[in-house]
Parts: structure tokens; sequence; C-alpha cells
């Protein structure tokens, strides 16, 4: 079920990267950013992307680590020069809400504004999407889920500190006036054609968003077709041992997110619904495992594997759990009362259909019966009692007659 749900959070994530990047090329090339434009824009992202999936994973992985580098090194140029050169404010405004709880008391505002903190440090599980394909995954994925969450944060943490320093008018963006406030950022600090070549720089960042989200679910759909736990499994189990990629599976990943990219024109603001689905979908999806881990924990269970926190597993395992629900509780929260129903509880609808839909499949196909992964040993148990089902129930005695 946790596989089912993340799946899903991640063909919505494919969608929202490839989509979020049509306001980026509408600045650079200077058309209007409509619905319809930005549709085209994310459906060329999401072309592009699955073109270099499809050269295979040593192109993929030059083009992520180069994609990864631009927006690293890119960030940190940027922040430092809006900082010393572009900065309006002082630290004092990220406690200033400037009337953005409307009616509300200043938690509403403190709310909303920490879903930027949600945004921020999110991904680093896509490290192990790939385990196995790396050698001494126990010790390799945390090693670079940590580093992830360090580097990553990081840099999202300063570029976002500095573009808030930098706005010139918050009340402007407050009021919609300002639909845009990172291009016009920009724009103001460097000016038309340094503006241009830091919007590339982004663009290059979604598109490789895009390529590693995509490489992720493939391989996630691949392994359920492999287990023979999906419908279609035929087709989504086969691999192109020559380049290195599930075909199918990476075209599934293609139709579902390109789906969400152009129904995106029925929905009011439809990458901020993409955006929020996604995360919720990888939190509820993390928190399924972190209730499982603290249920075990709380019946005994010692893990044993090659990372463990020791005396530190229980406490963070429930702060872990409180943090996740909250955040859920957060992002799904309706914040748009003057749309329509279905369109502010839209996060929650699509939420509530995907795990309906999984409880049903998984209640009525049973395919998780069908694979052989270990399970079901989080729980101890009494050595004797499985030494004594394993052997059957003791013969009676034959009497001589």
């Amino acid at each position: 079920m946790t596989g089912w749900v993340y799946m899903f959070c991640l063909l919505a994530l494919i969608a929202d990267a490839a989509f979020g990047a049509g306001p980026y090329v509408a600045a650079m090339f200077g058309f209007a950013p409509t619905v319809e434009a930005k549709i085209y824009c994310g459906l060329a992202v999401l072309a592009v992307a699955t073109l270099i999936n499809l050269t295979g994973t040593k192109i993929l992985g030059y083009f992520a680590i180069f994609g990864f580098s631009a927006e690293l090194i890119g960030a940190l140029v940027v922040g430092v020069w809006l900082l010393v050169m572009h900065r309006h404010h002082g630290l004092g405004v990220l406690f200033h809400s400037f009337g953005a709880e409307g009616d509300h008391s200043f938690l509403y505002a403190f709310l909303a504004a920490g879903l930027i903190g949600l945004y921020q440090f999110f991904g680093f599980e896509a490290c192990g999407d790939v385990a196995e394909e790396v050698r001494n995954p126990g010790i390799q994925i945390p090693k670079a889920m940590r580093r992830t969450i360090y580097i990553g944060g990081a840099a999202s943490t300063f570029v976002c500190l500095s573009l808030i320093l930098s706005v010139t008018d918050f009340g402007a963006v407050i009021r919609g006036e300002d639909t845009n406030p990172i291009s016009t950022v920009l724009a103001s600090a460097f000016g038309d054609i340094g503006s241009r070549i830091v919007l590339g720089i982004v663009l290059i960042s979604f598109v490789s968003c895009a390529l590693s989200l995509q490489a992720a679910a493939s391989r996630l759909i691949y392994s359920y077709g492999r287990d023979g736990m999906i419908v279609g499994s035929r087709l989504l189990a086969r691999f192109d041992h020559k380049r290195h990629v599930p075909p199918y599976a990476l075209l599934a990943a293609v139709i579902v997110p390109a789906s969400l990219i152009i129904g995106s024109i029925v929905s009011e603001h439809p990458l901020n619904k993409l955006i929020s689905f996604g995360t919720v979908g990888v939190y509820l999806g993390f928190q399924m495992v972190v209730l499982a881990a603290l249920r075990a924990r709380l019946k005994g269970w010692a893990p044993s594997g090659k990372y463990r926190l020791g005396r530190w597993g229980m406490p963070v395992n429930i702060g872990a759990l409180f943090y996740g629900v909250a955040a859920i509780t957060n992002v799904c929260w309706p914040r748009t009362p003057e749309a329509p129903w279905y369109d502010n509880y839209v996060v929650l609808l699509m939420s509530g259909v995907i795990i309906s839909l999984g409880i049903a499949y998984m209640v009525f196909s049973r395919a998780y019966a069908n694979s052989d992964a270990p399970h079901a040993d989080a729980i101890p148990r009494h050595p004797e009692i499985d030494r004594a089902v394993a052997e059957g129930p003791a013969m009676p005695a034959v009497r001589n007659q």
C-alpha cells in the first residue's frame, strides 16, 4: 500500500516539475504564462526528460549530476548576489505577516509560510528508489539521504532567504498584483540578460528534477510489474538490458503525468494542487512506514539493519509521526473558500480516491501474495512457538497390536 501511494505521488510530482517550468519558460522567452502556454511548456519539458531517460542510465547519470551542479552553484551565486547587492529588508520581515493572515490569527499566516519548509526538505527519499542498483545500499543510501538533506536543504534555505529579503513590495505579492515575485526579483537584480541566464539555470534544474523523478517512478513501476503486483505486469516487467531502461514502465511514467498536465486546464491554480498532492502523497507513504515502525517498537522490535538509531529510535519515531501528521494536515487544509468545493478539497479527494483504489485492488486481487520479499519480521516472536509451527502437529503414537 505504501508503494501504491508513493507511485502515484511520484507521477504527480513529475507533472509538477514539468508544469512548474512553464512560468519560467514564459519569462525567459517573453510570452504570457497562460494556462495553455504552461501546458505546452510542461509537455515539452516532459518530452525532453523522457528522451534523456530513454538514452540509458549512463547519460541519465551525467545529466543528473550536471543539473544538480548547475542548480547548486546557481543557487549559491544568485543568493550571494541578492544578499550583497539587492537586499531590501532585514531578517525582521521573517517574523512579520504583512496582513497575509486576513481576519485570522498570526498562526494562520505562520502555517501557510511553513509550507515553504515542507517543500524545501523534500525529495531526499528518492535516493532509495535506486537501491537495487547500488552496492551495499544499507550503508550507502542513508549516507546519500543525509547528504541530500544537508546540502540540498541548506542551499534551498539560503536561496529562499535571499529571495525573500530581496522582494521590493510584499503587499503587491500578497494582493496578487505581482503574480511571479521570483521573476520580478531576478529581473530587477540582474537585468534582462542576466535574469534570462538565471532562468536558464532554473530550467535546467526543472528538467533535471523531472527526469530524476521519472527514472525513480519507472523503476518503482517496473519492480511492481516484476513481482506481479500490478495490472499489466507482463509489459511493465520488460527490461531493455542494453540501455538498462524499463521501456513500458517508463511509458507509464509519461502517460500519467502528461494526462495530469493536460487535465490541469480545468483547475484553478493547478500547479499548487499538483505540488500539494505530490507532497501529501510522499508524506502519506512516509507515515505508513513510520506508524508501522512505531507499532513494532512498542511491541518490542529491535531493528537489526546496518543503519540504526539506538536509544534515539523511539523518540525520533514519535517525533517523525507527529511531524508527518502535522505536515499532511497543513498541506491538505483548504485555503480557497471562493473556489468550487471540489477544487478546494481536491488534494483530499485525490488522496482518498487513490487510497480507496489501492485498498480495493489489494483486497480483491491479493496481488501482494505474489511477492517473495521478506515480511512480517518486525514483530518479535517466541522461538519455541515458531519451531513448533514449522514442525507441525505431533503424530499420535501407534500401539502395537
